[in-house]
């Protein structure tokens, strides 16, 4: 009889135990950001980082726009979730699950939340192109700058510029990265446009 309470007891406490022990584990892994679903509101550009046959995309606020072997671009208006990633956030595109790891750094974008960040680049709703000329939707499809494209057609084809560079989107020199170490920059005309991309 008291062999019987006495495993009873055992098992009440390995049970209290093991539900504490879960409990903490799910607190340690909720997401800092809420999962949601929106729409990508520029392309995002990044390198695919292979993993056997599946890989994934390593983006970056300094948007990388450099064409190299593994470039990638994510088009506007891709449906994403948003989620959690110790640099910055993931995102995961619905359309084939590829998972996009966002780096992000307040420091270099005027200490703007990553919050903000992720509701400057996403939207609840789809962007329209149907108003962008010939030379900006190209652009946008290609994601690259061309001579001619206004500013909101570059923005949404290189995504936005990192603000320790370019502190404003009126300014009219933009600069982006290539790659860590490289970058171009982007000069508009007083007519708002393209003038030269160096």
């Amino acid at each position: 009889m008291h062999l019987k309470k006495a495993a009873v007891i055992l098992v009440a406490i390995w049970a209290a135990v093991a539900l504490i022990s879960c409990a903490r584990d799910s607190e340690r892994t909720k997401p800092d950001l809420e999962v949601s679903l929106v729409y990508l509101k520029n392309n995002i550009h990044g390198q695919k980082k292979f993993q056997g046959d599946t890989y994934s995309i390593r983006a970056s606020y300094a948007n990388w726009v450099g064409i190299y072997a593994d470039h990638s671009i994510i088009p506007v208006n891709t449906p994403v979730e948003v989620g959690k990633y110790r640099q910055g956030f993931l995102l995961t595109a619905t359309t084939d699950g590829i998972r996009i790891y966002f780096e992000y750094r307040s420091v270099n974008m005027q200490e703007m939340p990553v919050e903000d960040y992720i509701k400057l680049i996403t939207s609840p709703d789809k962007v329209s192109l149907k108003h962008l000329s010939r030379i900006d939707q190209k652009g946008i499809s290609d994601g690259k700058a061309y001579p001619g494209m206004s500013k909101e057609g570059v923005r949404i084809a290189l995504g936005y510029p990192a603000l320790h560079y370019t502190p404003s989107l009126n300014e009219n020199v933009w600069t982006y990265w290539y790659d860590r170490f490289q970058t171009m920059t982007i000069t508009f005309g007083e007519n708002g446009k393209v003038k030269t991309i160096r």
